[in-house]
């Protein structure tokens, strides 16, 4: 198969149907798929341009409410834990529809809210200890959930904030690796950040440059509460959060562990090589999502806020220990930014990790080896605030 694409392509020719697919089934390890409910999906989409958003949201929500249903018969017979997976699942398929459909009209919000009600009965259900939490922040409140730690050793536990990308959320973040995560005595504080999620749908915060105020306020949070221990609290942040997260690490120097899973070097300028090809680029989002999230009615007015989302000049002043995590063939955001990112921060201890075809996970943040990609980043963390605390 020469021809054949670097990844699996559910829908050849179409990278951004594509992509979502794959980010989607990288999910199944972590409880994020059926692959029967995402084929679903798939041939209800049979024949469709790769531009009809109003198809994909329809064939996702269409899927999600099927098994939403089967999740509430479940639960109506008794049965939570089984329940409690088709729930999870149920929210995935609606946020994965979502995504694409902006201006956020009355169907999608719809769809959102029915998407993090299907989460909350996933943690009702299943059992879970997760706690649906709010962070002051600026006279708001920030959602998120907090993931304790499992198989502590001590009563105060590290903690990583997780926060998002341009086009993540919070619920679709617990499934990229957040119960792997736990489960080696780490605590996760997963967030929608401004412009993201919950955050923007239904709080009213639209994306901003200033990352770190967000980054500290959940230090803030963390800091009161007796299971953490302050001084051992990492950050990650994907995709976009490859600025979000240095952003933070850098200019709060609380954080004792810093992960760009995806780097970012000057997305204003990513942005315009975009918006100059006509949105003709390998894209996660369609072009207009730039605009909503940053809450402006041009791409004039898009560039001129995203000006300041530059890392020079700002990275030098990291000092705790950082890992840029990269794709290879990533056709979003070129290793060259990565490179350049590593170059600059000013933290003695840093690593630059760069997934290869050959290995898997050398599309953008390892869509196409999620597993290979967070089980690098958990052992860096493990590395980093438990053992060595152990060894001091």
């Amino acid at each position: 198969m020469p021809n054949a694409p670097k990844y699996f392509m559910y829908f050849p020719g179409n990278y951004r149907w594509s992509a979502a697919f794959v980010n989607m089934l990288g999910t199944a390890a972590f409880g994020g798929v059926d692959i029967s409910e995402l084929h679903h999906i798939g041939r209800l989409l049979e024949g469709k341009k790769s531009d009809d958003d109003e198809a994909w949201f329809h064939a996702c929500n269409d899927v999600a409410t099927i098994v939403r249903g089967r999740a509430e018969q479940f639960r109506a017979e008794h049965n939570p834990l089984a329940a409690a997976s088709f729930h999870l699942r149920a929210c995935h398929y609606f946020q994965m529809g979502e995504r694409f459909r902006t201006p956020k009209d009355t169907l999608a919000l719809e769809a959102y809210r029915k998407a993090v009600d299907s989460f909350h009965e996933f943690v009702r259900l299943s059992g879970s200890r997760i706690e649906i939490v709010d962070v002051p922040f600026e006279g708001n409140k920030l959602p998120g959930y907090f993931v304790p730690a499992q198989n502590a050793k001590s009563a105060r536990t590290p903690c990583v904030v997780f926060f998002d990308g341009l086009d993540v959320t919070k619920e679709i973040q617990f499934l990229r690796g957040v119960p792997d995560l736990v489960r080696r005595g780490i605590a996760v504080l997963v967030m929608d950040g401004p412009g993201t999620g919950e955050a923007i749908r239904f709080r009213g915060m639209p994306l901003r440059h200033d990352y770190e105020k967000a980054g500290s306020a959940c230090l803030d949070y963390l800091e009161t509460r007796a299971d953490v221990d302050a001084a051992r609290v990492g950050i990650v942040a994907i995709s976009l959060g490859g600025y979000y997260a240095p952003r933070c690490a850098s200019l709060d120097h609380r954080f004792a562990a810093c992960i760009a899973w995806g780097a970012i070097w000057d997305y204003c300028g990513t942005w315009k090589k975009r918006i100059d090809a006509g949105f003709q680029a390998s894209m996660s989002v369609p072009g207009h999502h730039i605009m909503w999230i940053l809450g402006v009615d041009s791409l004039d007015a898009a560039l001129k806020k995203l000006e300041p989302f530059r890392l020079d000049g700002v990275v030098q002043k990291m000092r705790c220990p950082f890992l840029v995590v990269h794709g290879e063939d990533d056709e979003q955001i070129p290793l060259k930014d990565a490179q350049a990112l590593y170059d600059a921060c000013g933290s003695a201890d840093k690593t630059l990790r760069v997934f290869t075809a050959a290995e898997g996970g050398a599309q953008h943040c390892q869509r196409d080896y999620l597993s290979l990609g967070t089980a690098v980043m958990w052992n860096w963390f493990e590395e980093k605030l438990v053992r060595a605390q152990k060894s001091q």
